[in-house]
């Protein structure tokens, strides 16, 4: 029988916007509807509790970016990385994911002082290959590409992140099984465009237009054979059908307002070396 997949999230029980540190929340400040917040977070949970192992962390108040889970570091077998993020207004959140893992079980190892890293936001494994693409410019430094390298032994391709929009690697980039992958073009630098295209061949490329990027559609979570993303237009769910995914869209424009969705909302537990 397969395993099903294991994933960590945070109920928005503090969920706000109440500090800008990315251009989404400009202007959003004060803006979030609780209420439907939380309804559309649980219809999320329930879909990947229908799906896969959901674990929970609890909330903390002051900590409104908590329940984007994906942000706590990057996990790869039993090793946790943890984040060190830019903004103080996320850095309480570091030893609160960094005691979940050590009461999990996981080995912690951190990154040397006075580099940011934002986790599995900037830090994404290939579904196809042994390699980690690590996002970089606006949350993540450069520098932290070898560093993870050598502590997960693992290739680490680092792609610089040209557009403030999507300032996570995860805003606008998605491996998907076998290899395939979800990304937009213009969310990168040329040279960055041209390592994606080398490392995967263009029929396992999806490209996302403009409109789809802009409604999260790369901040997706793929779960076995469904795609849970919050909009996509025709196009992009054919091409997704195409891939052999079962596409299902499911509303989360109140995390949106604080710039991030489904993949952010989420963090694989179960990545295998």
């Amino acid at each position: 029988m397969t395993q099903r997949p294991r994933m960590l999230m945070c109920p928005p029980t503090y969920f706000e916007v109440s500090y800008v540190i990315n251009p989404w929340m400009a202007r959003h400040v004060d803006g979030v509807h609780r209420s439907r917040a939380q309804a559309q977070w649980d219809a999320l949970h329930a879909l990947l509790s229908a799906r896969a192992e959901v674990r929970l962390i609890e909330p903390a108040p002051g900590l409104p970016d908590m329940p984007f889970t994906a942000n706590a570091g990057v996990v790869l077998g039993d090793t946790f990385v943890p984040s060190r993020f830019r903004h103080a207004q996320r850095k309480g959140e570091e030893p609160l994911f960094e005691h979940w893992f050590a009461q999990q079980g996981y080995t912690i190892q951190a990154l040397p002082e006075g580099l940011d890293f934002e986790g599995a936001g900037d830090a994404l494994l290939d579904r196809g290959q042994s390699l980690l693409w690590m996002g970089y410019g606006h949350r993540s430094d450069a520098a932290c590409a070898d560093i993870l390298g050598t502590m997960l032994d693992i290739e680490v391709i680092p792609l610089r992140l040209s557009d403030a929009r999507f300032y996570h690697l995860d805003t606008c980039f998605c491996p998907l099984q076998n290899g395939a992958l979800l990304y937009h073009p213009a969310a990168f630098d040329d040279a960055s465009r041209a390592l994606i295209e080398e490392r995967v061949p263009a029929h396992r490329r999806l490209a996302v237009g403009a409109d789809d990027a802009a409604a999260f559609a790369c901040n997706a979570v793929d779960v076995n054979d469904a795609v849970i993303l919050n909009r996509a237009s025709d196009a992009l769910r054919d091409g997704l059908r195409g891939l052999g995914y079962d596409v299902i869209e499911t509303p989360l424009g109140e995390f949106m307002k604080s710039g991030g969705s489904a993949k952010c909302l989420t963090l694989r537990l179960d990545e295998p070396r």
